[in-house]
C-alpha cells in the first residue's frame, strides 16, 4: 500500500511538472501576455482611475499619445490589410489571431482571464506591459514595490517587448529597447 502511494505521489509530480512546462511553452513568444496566466486582467479603464492625473504623472494620458494604444485600429488600414495578405493571413487584420496577439491584449491571453473592461478594441494597454492588474490594483497593494509584483506587477525588460517586436512580425526591422521604449515611457506615480 505504501509504495502505491509513493508511486502515486511520483507520477502527480509529474503530471504537475509537465503541466507547468506545457504552460511555460504556449506563453513563449505568445504575444502579449507579460505574465503568469494566474492573474486576472481589469483593462485600461480601471488603470485609468488612478493613473490618469497630472499628480500621479499622467500614465495613461501618455499611453493614450503611443502606438500601443492605437495598436487595434491599424489592423483597419489598408496598409494592414495589404500586410497580412503577404503575411498569409486571409480576412480582416482586426479579426485574424494572428494579428490581434500582438495588437490586442485582450486576445493574447484566455478568455476566463478576463475582467469586462478588457475589450479588444483597446489595443496594446497598460497590462500587455505590466501584467494582469486584479491582484497588484489595489492601493495597499500597489504602495508597496515587492508585494505588487509578488501580485502579478510587471517591469518591463526587454524580453517583455520581444514577445511582440520579433521576427514573427511581418513589419519587423529589428529592436533597440532603449530607442523605443524611451517613446513610451511615463512617469513614475508619486508617493
Amino acid at each position: 500500500m505504501r509504495r502505491i502511494a509513493i508511486l502515486a505521489g511520483m507520477v502527480l509530480a509529474l503530471v504537475s511538472i509537465k503541466t507547468v512546462f506545457a504552460a511555460e511553452r504556449k506563453s513563449e513568444g505568445s504575444g502579449l501576455a507579460s505574465n503568469s496566466q494566474s492573474h486576472k486582467y481589469i483593462g485600461v479603464k480601471k488603470c485609468a482611475m488612478c493613473h490618469k492625473s497630472e499628480l500621479k504623472g499622467n500614465q495613461y494620458g501618455q499611453w493614450l499619445s503611443t502606438k500601443h494604444a492605437q495598436a487595434y485600429e491599424t489592423l483597419a488600414t489598408a496598409q494592414a490589410q495589404e500586410t497580412a495578405k503577404k503575411a498569409g493571413v486571409s480576412g480582416n487584420p482586426q479579426e485574424a489571431l494572428a494579428c490581434l496577439k500582438c495588437h490586442s491584449t485582450a486576445n493574447s491571453v484566455e478568455s476566463s482571464l478576463l475582467g469586462e473592461g478588457v475589450v479588444k478594441e483597446n489595443g496594446v494597454q497598460c497590462e500587455s506591459c505590466h501584467g494582469a492588474g486584479a491582484d497588484y490594483a489595489p492601493l495597499s497593494v500597489m504602495k508597496d514595490k515587492a508585494e505588487a509584483i509578488a501580485a502579478g506587477l510587471v517591469i518591463p525588460t526587454q524580453e517583455v517587448c520581444l514577445k511582440c517586436h520579433n521576427t514573427e512580425s511581418p513589419n519587423f526591422k529589428g529592436f533597440d529597447f532603449k530607442e523605443y521604449s524611451s517613446k513610451i515611457t511615463h512617469p513614475q506615480p508619486k508617493k
